[in-house]
């Protein structure tokens, strides 16, 4: 039993080892530039680059087919370029408030996603797939963060998201405020409320005690 352990641990080693040679059909960043022949890890290009139009086999039929078609894939590179800098012109640099529920510490109860991204932009009339946004991980904590977005591999923009509790508190954020603590929330005198002498009258005891004293005066 040990022994097929360990044969399948090999196996799954060599299986994440592998790697396949492809011909880039675009820019692909921190990869490469179209008609480049790149070597990748087999897993990228079965499961992203080859189903997606991105890449081909590198062979040589694939090597003479793309050379065939290499004006048609620049023109049509130019044209999706194009149309991506023409969303960019609008979008870059935008804010987007985003209401979420959090606690007083700024921890949302859940998080906000590359999909809960792609669909407030979409939702704000900017068609963005999820697979656009450049997002390392879920967001989950309340505040102002810049968000990458890849229109195209050769146009990207920058919008923020303001992550608030309530579009009040997303206003104040906006003006440079931190709303990660209870007395950001509550207001700087959080502290003064909660002193007993804001619940209870301090002359309470006194005037009470002067009542045993003098019962007639009741």
């Amino acid at each position: 039993m040990l022994g097929r352990f360990l044969s399948h641990s090999a196996a799954s080693r060599h299986e994440r080892n592998v790697t396949m040679e492809v011909i880039l059909l675009e820019r692909i960043s921190r990869l490469g530039q179209m008609g480049e022949t790149v070597r990748v890890k087999d897993g990228f290009a079965r499961n992203f680059l080859l189903p997606q139009g991105k890449a081909l086999r590198a062979n040589e039929a694939n090597k003479k087919k793309f050379e065939d078609q290499r004006a048609q894939l620049e023109a049509r590179n130019l044209e999706r370029k194009s149309e991506a800098q023409k969303i960019a012109d609008k979008l870059d640099g935008k804010s987007f408030i985003v209401v979420r529920s959090a606690g007083e510490t700024g921890q949302l109860y859940g998080s906000v996603s590359t999909r809960d991204i792609s669909e407030i932009l979409t939702a704000e009339g900017f068609t963005v797939g999820r697979n656009q946004v450049e997002l390392n991980q879920p967001i989950k904590a309340i505040g102002m963060t810049n968000v990458a977005i890849a229109l195209h591999p050769e146009v990207e923009v920058t919008i923020t998201l303001n992550i608030a509790r309530t579009a009040d508190e997303a206003e104040r954020q906006a003006r440079g405020e931190t709303l990660t603590s209870a007395e950001a929330i509550y207001g700087d005198d959080i502290n003064e409320n909660a002193r007993p002498d804001a619940f209870f009258d301090p002359n309470a005891e006194y005037e009470a005690e002067e009542d045993e004293e003098n019962p007639e005066s009741a």
